[in-house]
């Protein structure tokens, strides 16, 4: 990308290092999230002595894959109306079915217990009934559309009745999504990268990629810290952080704010939430509530990689926790926190070969956790 990047004094490195971490590598894989790894291990499926090498620029991957908020969820009502008016029929319901593929695909790599599964059902919750009733006047048409993209009957109903067992403030609606989950992130994480080093792929922290450019046969891979190294491939797995190595691609970053409280004694509220159109959205992790989003009060404000909170959306957070989660209810937060998504005009991911040897697998579209195992498997078979 930039051939005439080139270092007076470009080692910084001592022989042992160049030659045990950084000589004869095959694949160098830019992110450690789920999408990375995966594409690391059906590359070593593919190829069992290639020298697969996965760079992270932090010291556990810092954008998406570890500060997402657990959802192992495919598709709200109101988010899929809202898609078909921007994409086709056929693009939507392929994307859902692609979602739901990945989330099996990652319950068989990682398995259920490794990351804590719980099927407990995903809601939609509603404070106004005209955007219920553009829900439910179509409820057995999207039940019939989920049946033959993925298999499940009757999907959605009507959830109303539980909206006083879950201690629930201002929601006068709700629809359950009864094929909808939640994980622990950390452990699936975790137990991702464990595989990743029993398979032989060697993981780098603290790599973060300035450049890239071609040196014959090989890909010189220019780093912040100030030394370089050759592959023979490159993939680039940081979603929302893509830009800042192919900024002619389309996609952009967008921040997650997250909070989370404290224990609550007693707490009723268990599944996964999803409020307007998703863009807010919160679930139980034992006794202890997480919500995130508002992305939508400021979207141009919230396309950066900085994971710094804003006023605004904290504000609006506590606000809707005060009166729509946990109303009449003791509580106290205990963290706040930010990630970085990758999104688009469209929500499909981009798996793509960029030019010789460099590919890409980015745009999850905040759908990481679902798509993330056979997105990355996807670009690992562009791999020549």
């Amino acid at each position: 990308m930039n051939p005439h990047f080139i270092r007076m004094n470009p080692t910084k490195l001592s022989y042992w290092e160049r030659e045990q971490y950084f000589t004869g590598i095959d694949v160098f894989i830019a992110g450690s999230g789920i999408v990375g790894i995966n594409a690391a291990l059906q590359l070593r499926k593919r190829y069992p002595k290639m020298k697969i090498v996965i760079g992270e620029r932090g010291p556990i991957p810092t954008g998406a894959s570890t500060k997402n908020a657990g959802f192992a969820c495919f598709g709200s009502m109101t988010e899929l109306i809202y898609d078909l008016t921007q994409m086709s029929e056929d693009e939507v319901f392929a994307l859902v079915e692609k979602r739901f593929r990945g989330l099996a695909r990652l319950r068989s790599m990682v398995g259920d217990a490794n990351m804590d599964l719980q099927m407990l059902g995903g809601y939609e919750v509603f404070e106004d009934s005209e955007s219920f009733k553009a829900c439910t006047d179509r409820l057995g048409e999207f039940n019939e559309k989920m049946q033959r993209a993925i298999g499940l009957s009757s999907v959605y109903s009507v959830a109303d009745d539980k909206i006083a067992s879950f201690g629930l403030g201002t929601v006068k609606h709700m629809i359950l999504n009864s094929g909808e989950g939640q994980i622990n992130s950390g452990a699936m994480m975790s137990t991702l990268t464990a595989l990743a080093k029993q398979a032989g792929i060697l993981f780098m922290n603290g790599i973060e990629i300035e450049s890239y450019s071609r040196n014959g046969n090989e890909l010189e891979i220019f780093t912040k810290a100030g030394f370089s190294f050759r592959t023979g491939n490159l993939i680039i797995c940081t979603n929302g952080f893509a830009k800042s190595l192919l900024p002619e691609l389309n996609v952009e970053p967008a921040r997650a704010q997250v909070l989370i409280t404290k224990e609550i004694p007693g707490l009723q509220l268990r599944g996964t939430f999803h409020y307007d159109k998703g863009y807010y959205y919160f679930r139980n992790v034992g006794n202890r509530v997480l919500f995130g989003g508002g992305r939508n009060l400021n979207f141009e404000g919230e396309n950066t990689v900085s994971h710094d909170l804003t006023g605004q959306i904290q504000k609006r957070l506590d606000e809707l926790l005060k009166t729509m989660i946990l109303p009449g209810t003791n509580y106290e937060v205990d963290m706040r926190w930010a990630g970085t998504m990758g999104v688009g005009n469209v929500k499909s991911p981009i798996v793509k070969e960029v030019e010789p040897g460099v590919y890409c697998a980015v745009r999850m579209g905040g759908m990481g956790v679902a798509l993330g195992s056979l997105v990355g498997e996807e670009v690992a078979m562009l791999v020549k």
